[in-house]
């Protein structure tokens, strides 16, 4: 079928729906919704058979739903209508929520339903649930949608009213008089978009990323900043405190809070955590590590899946550690993220971007040296969530690569005017090919972890449910003392021919990082300030099908430039 994906930005909803189309056959296009003049120009030269708008936060105009069969896919319920959708069912303490599949028609949220799945409600923040909840019910979704479309199966929609706007009224924090719970609560559900609106030592600012301090407690008055941690600030409340991981100045973009606030911490104390924190008491941390029969699980829990040089080399120091303490080392990532590779933002923030970039790249290939060369030890990079450029290859540095269904990868750097690095020149053509990596690295498109199984780039793929216990079986039974020796003597076989290609990827890199014409600069402002492109990038408005074909191996601010 011919489908067309009419979008505000190409995020994780949309890239899971795009890859899942691809994977069952259909022919597919994406179209970002940025003017009607556009859109119209962009449907018309596709012609699709339907429209499907996973994330679409613009209304549509009628000659769109009246021309094509459009379905919006809807972050709620039944009866449930308007904009933030998710930041009520927060609010609401639901503990049931769900995403519908509805007919475009001239009533807001008002056409019928085509289909409709249901899910439990976590204990997180709005971002989460919606890249993982959300996202999985529209794959889940799309099992039923076709059949009814073609059948004319549906279900009206309940005209319940639509949603008061929700406001930074309602968003605020008094910290006078809200408890820990409640600040958390209203951090929740603002976070990652559009945060909460505050001011911290007199910088007007929106703040993310919020965690319960357990340990730390003085007598000072509410909002006091008690310490600070690994970019983020600690702030005394009414009965506790909590962590502020990220903020955001007015009119500027996110950042680590310590970044934001800079000199104006002079005297703060750093309230340092081990290397690898045992989640003894509840607080605020980035790496930690779970140890289950010769098995360690890894999890480095970094914002948004970005890596700076302070945390590559914190995580490269875990690694080399915990290489003593297993037989089988598996790297699990975040909550949402596997990794993305490295820091925009702080690169866009610092004064010397040249050399902040250069020390980040050499950073991010340090830690996948020690993974690569980890040679006491079985390595397994667990794919349980989205990975992005470096992040993807860092994953492939190990021996074994496994995917939980449902997750997108997206191996590839230019769409920031980046050749990149992390020994991919190396781990991807090993995997996959030459000729099938140039074409991954070229084309720029996501694919599944499904269809990254097919052309080899990934070694198994577990089901969406009971994953976890599924890995484990997997890590538990890899080690084997042949393997090791058989891999010692590859290492040292190889090892200067691998290393010569990392080398030649910096080479290459170099001028990206240090050159005031390099290509880089200009997008990465645009990444980092989310910027909207004027028309749908040429990659998304073609088929774009063949980069999954096997070869070798035979094996909110605006969202529009997002690929998280």
């Amino acid at each position: 079928m011919k489908l067309l994906l009419l979008v505000t930005a190409f995020n994780s909803q949309t890239q899971a729906v795009y890859t899942r189309l691809q994977d069952k056959g259909h022919e597919v296009a994406v179209c970002f919704a940025i003017s009607e003049a556009q859109m119209l120009e962009e449907i018309e030269a596709f012609n699709p058979e339907i429209i499907l708008c996973p994330f679409l936060k613009a209304y549509l105009p009628p000659i769109i739903y009246e021309t094509y069969p459009t379905y919006i896919f809807h972050p709620g319920p039944r009866g449930d209508r308007g904009a933030s959708s998710l930041e009520y069912a927060l609010q609401s303490q639901t503990k049931q929520w769900g995403l519908v599949v509805l007919r475009a028609n001239s009533e807001y949220d008002g056409g019928n339903i085509y289909a409709e799945v249901g899910f439990k409600v976590r204990d997180t923040y709005k971002a989460s649930l919606y890249r993982q909840e959300i996202v999985w019910a529209s794959l889940e979704a799309l099992e039923s949608l076709f059949e009814n479309i073609k059948n004319d199966t549906s279900v009206p929609q309940r005209m319940n009213p639509i949603h008061e706007k929700f406001t930074q009224a309602k968003r605020s924090i008094d910290w006078g008089v809200d408890n820990t719970q409640t600040i958390i609560d209203k951090i929740h559900l603002s976070d990652s978009l559009p945060g909460v609106l505050d001011e911290i030592l007199g910088v007007p600012c929106y703040l993310y990323g919020v965690h319960r301090e357990e340990k730390l407690g003085s007598d000072d008055s509410p909002k006091t900043i008690l310490a600070k941690r690994d970019g983020a600030i600690c702030l005394k409340t009414v009965d506790g405190a909590v962590w502020i991981t990220h903020l955001k100045e007015v009119g500027s973009f996110k950042l680590p809070a310590t970044y934001v606030l800079k000199e104006k911490l002079q005297g703060i104390k750093e309230e340092r955590l081990p290397l690898i924190f045992d989640k003894s008491y509840e607080t605020f941390y980035e790496v930690s590590m779970e140890k289950r029969d010769n098995v360690a699980y890894l999890c480095f829990g970094f914002h948004n899946g970005a890596m700076s040089t302070a945390q590559c080399i914190r995580l490269k120091y875990a690694v080399e550690y915990l290489k003593t303490q297993c037989e089988v080392l598996v790297l699990i990532g975040g909550m949402d993220f596997f990794s993305n590779g490295i820091h925009l933002n702080i690169l866009e923030d610092s004064a010397k971007q040249g050399e902040d970039g250069w020390a980040n790249i050499n950073a991010m290939n340090d830690l996948v040296s020690a993974i690569l060369y980890a040679e006491e030890v079985v390595t397994i990079a667990s794919f349980g969530r989205n990975a992005g450029a470096g992040g993807v290859f860092m994953g492939l540095a190990c021996d074994y690569v496994v995917g939980k269904e449902g997750v997108v990868l997206n191996p590839h750097y230019k769409t920031l005017g980046l050749s990149g690095s992390e020994y991919h020149t190396y781990t991807l053509p090993k995997r996959v090919g030459e000729k099938m990596s140039e074409k991954l690295l070229n084309d720029c498109l996501p694919l599944s972890v499904s269809r990254a199984k097919n052309i080899g780039m990934i070694d198994e793929v577990f089901a969406h449910d009971n994953y976890y216990e599924a890995l484990h079986t997997f890590a538990k039974r890899k080690y084997d003392d042949d393997f090791i020796w058989d891999k010692q003597d590859y290492l040292e076989e190889n090892r200067e021919k691998i290393e010569a290609l990392k080398e030649k990827e910096l080479a290459v890199m170099h001028p990206e990082f240090w050159s005031k014409e390099s290509a880089f600069h200009a997008l990465r402002r645009e990444f980092v300030y989310k910027l909207c492109p004027r028309a749908t990038p040429k990659r998304l408005q073609s088929v774009g099908g063949d980069c999954h074909r096997t070869d070798e191996n035979n094996n909110e601010e605006k969202l529009c430039m997002n690929t998280a």
